[in-house]
């Protein structure tokens, strides 16, 4: 159990903190309601780009980094399709550092042309060494593509198309984060050695005088149920075929989301998984193979990918795919591996909030979701999953009018 406390500003901040004085570090981490999916269409690739533009510098702080290492501490920052987090550990003597620093960055960014120019450049040869030029690097962009025909998943975190970043102004970026990293679309997260009422207070500080904004509230189109599968073909400059097959699944906060994760475990999960045991160790098609899910907000995908063994033709690799499938679909999965699954999940979800920066991470995910006690009702959720709730989850998920393949074929071979 994740203990917590919450409060939120007048400007509309909500604060979390989890005390923990069994370290003597803190983490602070600030989540943003803003991911690839808020993105307009034509002007992809902004809410990543943010993310490199939020450590060049702000209102009143030239480098964010050097303060931050001066203080002992370290920083990151990650943007998915759903949302912008940024967060820094360091000791706890020290954390007002952390609240001056990103209270700041909250405030106003250095918007300048020089920066933008900067950050510019290092996101599009982001973009063209592993989306371009890296061997299978375009191929989520085409599978997205190809599963989404309306929901802005459509388009990966960096981006639709190169153009989109090349072409950005400094008046689009400045409105882009005034729209969207305001306090009222953000969550404080404090976790470590510190006290809610130490946390108010620094909270009330740094970031109690920032101006609220206004409330993002989103009006995404929502994907239509798929009727028919859909498939492309690609040939590249790669050394091995591949396959890559999606098929639509629940939203995060559904109860088909936990089933859909655990059929990807059975499916994908190791060494000892089903695909790999199957088509990479005893029929010898694939050199190696995975199956996942993506893990986003809105309806996502689970997905399995592989790269084809020399000589194996692409119908004989789908055919080991889809027998597979098959599988999981007609024949319940016995308790025994269930409880198997679960264990392993079980012993995942304990392992990460180990850390401190996970679970501050977490908590700020879980309040973004509704409600930050989730986190500790995540594992109840995959254990209330029955082996009739897998296989009807396999029936839905792996319905025939359901699936997208994207053929990607080398053209050495």
């Amino acid at each position: 159990m994740i203990e917590f406390n919450r409060f939120v500003l007048e400007n509309g901040l909500r604060v979390l903190v989890h005390e923990d004085n069994s370290t003597p570090m803190a983490v602070v981490n600030v989540l943003y309601d803003v991911g690839a999916r808020d993105e307009n269409p034509e002007k992809t690739g902004f809410a990543h780009l943010f993310e490199h533009l939020m450590f060049g510098g702000s209102k009143n702080i030239p480098d964010y980094d050097e303060p931050l290492q001066r203080a002992g501490g370290e920083n990151n920052a990650y943007t998915t399709e759903d949302v912008t987090n940024y967060y820094c550990q360091l000791p706890a003597k020290n954390i007002e550092t952390a609240f001056w620093l990103e209270s700041d960055r909250m405030l106003s960014l250095a918007f300048s042309k020089k920066s933008l120019e900067v950050q510019r450049k290092v996101v599009c040869e982001e973009f063209k060494e592993h989306y371009i030029n890296k061997p299978y690097g375009d191929m989520w962009h085409k599978m997205r593509a190809l599963a989404y025909q309306v929901h802005p998943y459509r388009w990966l975190t960096i981006g639709k198309e190169l153009s989109h970043i090349e072409q950005v102004q400094l008046d689009e970026v400045k409105a882009f984060f005034f729209k969207h990293y305001r306090p009222v679309n953000a969550i404080l997260v404090v976790a470590g050695n510190v006290t809610t009422e130490q946390v108010k207070q620094l909270a009330e500080k740094w970031f109690g005088d920032i101006p609220m904004g206004e409330k993002y509230v989103r009006h995404l189109p929502a994907e239509p149920t798929q009727t028919a599968p859909r498939s492309l073909e690609v040939t590249a400059d790669v050394p091995l075929h591949a396959i890559m097959k999606t098929w639509h699944m629940a939203g995060r906060l559904e109860q088909g989301y936990y089933v859909a994760d655990l059929i990807t475990e059975i499916l994908g999960g190791g060494s000892s998984s089903r695909l790999y045991q199957t088509l990479v160790k005893e029929q010898q098609l694939f050199s190696d193979i995975q199956c996942y899910q993506l893990g986003s907000i809105d309806p996502g995908l689970v997905t399995i990918q592989g790269k084809l063994v020399k000589g194996v033709t692409m119908q004989q690799a789908e055919a080991g795919i889809n027998a597979v499938i098959q599988q999981i679909v007609e024949q319940p999965v016995s308790e025994t591996e269930l409880t198997k699954i679960k264990n392993r999940t079980e012993s995942v979800i304990v392992f990460e909030d180990m850390a401190l920066m996970n679970r501050a991470g977490s908590l700020a995910y879980y309040e973004l979701l509704g409600n930050a006690q989730l986190m500790n009702e995540e594992l109840s959720r995959f254990q209330a999953v029955t082996t009739a709730d897998l296989q009807q989850g396999a029936a839905a998920i792996f319905n025939p009018n359901n699936v997208n393949t994207l053929y990607y074929y080398s053209q050495h071979l």
